[in-house]
């Protein structure tokens, strides 16, 4: 993420949102208010506006943080490796500004096979 774009940030996010979205930070499971929210709508990133996730690919994992099984379209988000606190992962980032948004994990439920665990600080809600 460029530097130029970090101090906006400062201005505009909360430190708990700022921490997750530009330092790779992870909010407390079950904190979010998207983990257990079902509305109609369209899941944004807070540091960009971009659309990443719809409602229809929302579903409850029991993992304490917003599960969806697949973004909006192919270039929504970016994987990158992350191999941080000693763990093989794959870090999910807005494509559009690069915050850090979770990560994906090929244990998802539906027929796409992927659970993408997205931090709900890194989001906003659009309703329909």
């Amino acid at each position: 993420m460029r530097k130029e774009h970090k101090d906006k940030l400062k201005n505009k996010l909360d430190e708990t949102s700022y921490e997750v979205i530009v330092n790779k930070g992870t909010e407390r499971p079950h904190s979010g208010q998207y983990n257990l929210h079902f509305e109609d709508g369209t899941y944004t990133c807070k540091s960009c506006g971009a659309a990443l996730f719809t409602s229809d690919s929302k579903f409850d994992a029991h993992c304490g943080w917003p599960s969806f099984d697949r973004a909006i379209a192919g270039d929504t988000v970016k994987e990158v490796f992350d191999d941080s606190h000693g763990m093989r992962r794959t870090e999910v980032v807005c494509a559009q500004c690069e915050g850090h948004l979770g990560h994906v994990f090929n244990d998802g439920p539906t027929e796409t096979g992927q659970r993408y665990c997205i931090n709900s600080v890194s989001l906003d809600f659009q309703g329909k």
